[in-house]
Parts: C-alpha cells; structure tokens; sequence
C-alpha cells in the first residue's frame, strides 16, 4: 500500500483545519461570589450565557416578562431577552444563602440595525446607542432625506422609542425672491346725442308752449347756451348746435367720452428662514374695521393689506429645496362701501395662492397666474325714434367698457449662509445728506464727493445689480 495517498490526504487536512475559521466565542457574564463582571447586556431575541464559579441550586428572574431564564447546568445559566427593559437576575447556594443579584438589561438588537443602516444609507457616519430601552441616533448626515430614512428604519427596531440627536450638515437656510407683477387696463367709450325744442306757437291769450328733448337735453328750458345745452360733466368732447325761429328754440347737442388707464404694480419680497421654520412677510397696512358688540358698544378691529406671504423651506437634499408657502395681494376696494351703524367701510381686493412645489437653489417656479378679461356694452336709446337711420343716432346713447388684468406670481429660492455685517450695503449706504452750501447754492438734494467708511463704503462704491437684492438709483 502506498503511502503517498495517506500522506496528502493528511497535509489537506491540515491546510483545511488551519483555514477555517474559528468558532465565535459566546457572550458570557462571570459570576463570582457576592460579585459579578458586570451589568448583563441582553439584545432582544437573543441570548446570553452566564457562568457562575459557586454551583448554584436555585435562581429565579423578577420579570420574566423582560427575561427568560434556563440552567445549562448547576454553573451555567441561558438567558434570552424578550422584551426592552430591565429586571435581576438571583442565584443562591444550595444553603439559601444568596450568591449575587445579576442586573439584566435587555437592550434593541442594534448589531443588525448597524447592518441595514450601513447597506441603506453607505458613507453616512451615524452613531447608534442604545438608551434604557430605546435607540439614539447622532452624528451629522448630509441631508434631510437621509436622516428622515434612519429614522424611519430606527422605528423598526424600536417603535416610539427612538431619540433623534442627528443634525444636518451644509447650508440650511434658504432665501426665498417673490416678484408679485400685475398690469390693468382699462379702455372706456362712450357717445351719445341729446335734441331738445322749446317755445311758443300763437300770440295773446291763444299762446301755446312747446317743450321736447332727449338725453342731457331731457329738462332744458331758455335759450341756447343757457339752459337747453347741459353736457356731461365727464365728457371729453362735445359739439352744440341751437338756432331760434321767432319763438321757436332748436337744439342739438353731441358728447364723446374716451379714456384708457394703465396700472403696473410690481413687488419683490426677499424672506430668509431657517430649514423647516415658518416665516411671513407684510408689506403694506392695516385698515381699521368698526364691530358693534352685543351690547351696542364699537370696537376697532384691523385687517391687514398689502403684499403677505408666508413659507416653510426644507432643504431635502443637497441643494434640493421643497417650499410650502401662501402669497396674497390686497388692496382697498374703493367702489365697494358698506354703511352700517353710520360708519362707511370700503371692500377689499384680494388675489391669493396656496401651493408646494419643490425645485433646486436658484430655479424659478411660476406658481400662480391671472388673466381676467371684463366686457362690457350698454346701448339706450328713445323707443321708435333712435331706429331711424342717421337721424337716429341723436336718440340713441351707447357705452363701452374694457378692463383687462395679468397677475404672474414667481418664486426663487436661494441656499444662504451668513456674512460678516460690515461687507453689507444698504439702500441708504449710496444716499448721504447734502450739506448746506450742497442744497442752498447748488440745490442738490443729495451730498457728493464723500463715501462712508469700512467694508460697507467699498460695497456700496460698486455696481450693486445682482440676480437679487434692492438698488436705490
């Protein structure tokens, strides 16, 4: 028989034996007498092994429900954890006399919570701990998406009882550009035609007055100029023709209205706010609203008008921002008066939106948008008489009305950090008062030739025009 076989079989053995990996030690807790090693550290749904040097003959668990407990022999004692908490553990002799009080804490299994932190969020340097029966979280991770999944895995393991003390590095506030532009128009015309006659037919007692007219000549009375020609107070144009035949009185009147309005109203509201903390802007007034109370007596309360808004940035990843916000535009309402208890209030107009939308530093979102049309034409006339052609026309009034609004609402967010208070300009930075020979001898209304000191006077000497931020020409 060969040896050769034999012998390389055995060397395979040996190669095999010295590779493979060594059994994990247990976990144990020496028991020595009236003493232990230390606090036994239980993870739930596992187990531990307690080794004692005095053979015990009776051991008993305070709260089972915590712990449960079983002998491997008379010094070796199994311990599983059930559920978060702590209770003790007693051993005793085989006299009765008490050996120790093991204090037993069954803690989350955070050895496989690690592990599916570290596959779910890789590179993110999140400490775990544990704490009485709960988990903390610290560190500092990238963003708010990442710690808002380890928190969401951490509940998991421990439901209700998980301790956040994990923060967010980078930039997390976030300056939010509103620019509020709107544009009415309004086109109005109106044309209309009035004739009136008056006098008297016959002489002596046989006299008959005569009186008859239309439009702004329906009451005239007297001669041209005097009574029968009344135009409007708001017409533009007018053109008046009367003549007399002895005692008869002839009158023609024509009046033009035509006028166009244009309104442009634009405001850019800049608000800095922390991540996930609300912040509003007012910019305008407060107008006082009369209230009678029940037993008749008057208080004031005030509505705000103007430019409001009001946002809630979250920086979510990166330079990702998510903005949940409400823009409003109000004005008084002059055409709208309400009288009650001998006090006059005027209405308000009011143009708001309400949104979230989400976009990255510097994008822009057109988050609302208006474009209101109104039409309106009026035609009146003398029944019979304004139908006949031509002539017609002196019978007959006719109005027309346009009104046209655009409003566009736009947002820009911005990550910011701080700076050093010196390196900012002002408005008022470019503006100094003039002296007295600069006003009474030049009339300049504002002071030259002098700069204010430091960082602010080397600011405000440049080309302030940025994407954001308020130049005073």
């Amino acid at each position: 028989m060969s040896l050769k076989p034999v012998v390389t079989a055995a060397l395979a053995g040996l190669a095999v034996a010295a590779y493979a990996p060594a059994p994990a030690a247990a976990q144990t807790l020496r028991v020595l007498d009236q003493t232990t090693s230390g606090d036994l550290q239980v993870p739930m749904n596992r187990a531990v092994v307690v080794e004692s040097d005095e053979p015990f003959a009776e051991l008993s668990i305070a709260n089972p429900e915590i712990a449960d407990i079983s002998t491997l022999s008379d010094r070796t004692i199994y311990v599983l954890g059930r559920a978060p908490g702590r209770t003790t553990l007693t051993l005793l002799n085989a006299e009765g006399r008490l050996i120790t009080n093991v204090e037993v804490q069954v803690t989350p299994d955070v050895g496989e919570f690690k592990e599916r932190l570290r596959q779910i969020l890789p590179g993110e340097p999140i400490e775990v701990r544990t704490a009485n029966d709960g988990i903390v979280l610290s560190g500092t991770v990238s963003s708010i998406v990442a710690l808002e999944r380890a928190l969401d895995l951490a509940q998991r393991y421990a439901p209700e009882r998980v301790s956040n003390l994990m923060t967010v590095g980078g930039t997390q506030q976030v300056m939010l550009k509103v620019r509020f532009a709107e544009m009415q128009r309004s086109v109005s015309k109106a044309l209309s035609g009035s004739l009136a006659l008056g006098g008297t037919v016959g002489g002596g007692d046989g006299q008959v007055a005569l009186f008859g007219g239309t439009g702004a000549l329906a009451n005239a009375s007297g001669s041209l100029g005097n009574g029968p020609v009344t135009p409007r107070t708001d017409a533009n144009g007018q053109v008046g023709i009367g003549f007399s035949a002895g005692d008869l009185e002839f009158a023609v009147l024509l009046e033009a209205l035509e006028s166009k309005g244009v309104l442009r109203t634009l405001a850019e509201p800049n608000l800095t706010a922390l991540s996930g903390q609300e912040a509003s802007f007012l910019a305008g007034g407060e107008y006082p609203i009369p209230v009678v109370g029940d037993e008749g007596s008057i208080s004031v309360e005030y509505k705000p008008f103007g430019v409001e808004l009001t946002f809630v940035p979250r920086v979510v990843d990166g330079d990702r921002i998510n903005l949940e916000m409400a823009a409003a535009v109000s004005g008084i309402d002059n055409s709208v008066v309400v009288q009650n208890e001998g006090f006059s209030v005027n209405g308000f107009r009011r143009r708001e939106t309400t949104t979230t939308v989400e976009m990255r530093d510097g994008e822009s979102f057109a988050i609302a948008g208006l474009l209101q049309d109104d039409f309106q034409d009026l035609s009146g006339q003398v029944p019979w008489l304004g139908d006949i052609p031509v002539l017609g026309a002196l019978f007959r009034s006719a109005e027309y009305e346009r009104q046209q609004s655009e409003l566009v609402v736009i947002v820009t967010p911005h990550l910011v950090s701080p700076v050093r208070g010196e390196a900012l300009a002002l408005p008022t930075d470019r503006v100094v008062p003039p002296t007295e020979q600069e006003l009474f001898l030049y009339g300049r209304t504002v002071g030259g030739g002098r700069s204010l000191p430091g960082a602010a006077g080397e600011v405000a000497k440049q080309d302030f025009s940025g994407s954001y931020g308020y130049v005073m020409e």
